[in-house]
């Protein structure tokens, strides 16, 4: 068992119309999802926009109602909501929203964006608080003079730090990573993605880290998970998924990335011929009649992909 095991999810979204607003239909925007995370590790959820990664995240720490399945946090059912018994679990649950400007609320301070943990779970003096919240400015980079500044005075790389340090405040056992540098110039991009892989190991945090940059989770991520229409289509070691791709859709992602090197030009373009020319033939191998993912086959110990029993 790892430190977050989920099993069989599912986030279904009602489809409403009429007068009555009388429900017609469901849209499954995670569909029978399963994984677990090893504490210390970083999990990768990877998918194009729509395929239901951030629904996955933002159901595992509570912002959208699961329908079915199983969240399991060091044993603790999160399925049941915040309720009294687990209410201080979500403590050690904590989100690095995509957005670092519109997860800061403008019109309030820093030290009372990064203080709001311990307004929630812990009973601080206000110089304890302020204490606190100038050891982490400082932790995260900043200057700890600058917590009563506003959000708008900060740059993006910097109110991204901010948003980690609300993140950390709790000494979380889980952060939960929403295409966190997306927002961000390239090259701040590289120094958050550094400094949130030193916090993990100074801290021994455990990374739920969702985007769509393959080449940010292959720098970042121990096992990768890939999502197509809220369905898994394949699992595995970042070597695994790179080196060994199974599935169709993963071999489409990868022949997307784009290669700096001129030469390399027509061997990518060949390699993507040869991709488009498989999915046309074999489609019904990895897609079943309504164009969702089979059920996940196991590859290897550590390898998974959705092919039909036949295409194994």
């Amino acid at each position: 068992m790892g430190l977050i095991d989920v099993k069989d999810l599912q986030v279904h979204f009602p489809v409403r119309s009429g007068i009555f607003r009388k429900v017609e239909g469901y849209v499954k925007a995670v569909d029978n999802v399963s994984f677990s995370i090893e504490a210390g590790k970083t999990y990768g959820l990877v998918g194009e926009s729509g395929s239901g990664k951030t629904t996955t995240g933002r159901s595992i720490i509570g912002l959208n109602q699961i329908t079915s399945g199983e969240v399991l946090f060091e044993g603790h059912d999160l399925t049941k909501g915040r309720t009294k018994e687990n209410y201080n679990i979500y403590k050690d649950i904590q989100m690095i929203f995509q957005d670092p400007y519109s997860s800061l609320n403008p019109k309030k301070r820093v030290i009372d964006i990064i203080a709001e943990p311990f307004r929630n779970f812990q009973n601080l003096t206000p110089d304890e608080e302020r204490r606190e919240v100038q050891s982490l400015m400082d932790f995260v980079g900043l200057s700890p003079e600058a917590i009563y500044k506003y959000p708008h005075e900060f740059s993006g790389g910097q109110r991204q730090r901010i948003g980690i340090a609300r993140a950390i405040a709790l000494k979380p056992k889980l952060i939960i990573a929403d295409e966190p540098v997306s927002a961000l110039d390239v090259s701040v991009q590289a120094q958050i993605l550094n400094f949130m892989k030193d916090i993990q190991k100074e801290l021994n945090l455990t990374y739920l880290f969702i985007s769509h940059d393959l080449g940010i989770i292959r720098h970042m991520c121990d096992t990768i998970g890939i999502m197509y229409k809220g369905r898994y289509v394949e699992e595995g070691t970042t070597d695994d998924i790179f080196n060994h791709p199974q599935h169709i859709y993963t071999k489409r992602l990868l022949s997307a990335i784009p290669d700096t090197n001129p030469r390399k030009r027509e061997e990518l373009l060949k390699n993507r011929q040869l991709i488009g020319e498989e999915f046309n033939k074999l489609s019904n191998l990895y897609f079943d009649e309504n164009g969702l993912a089979h059920p996940l086959q196991r590859i290897s110990s550590t390898h998974l992909a959705a092919i039909s029993k036949e295409g194994k």
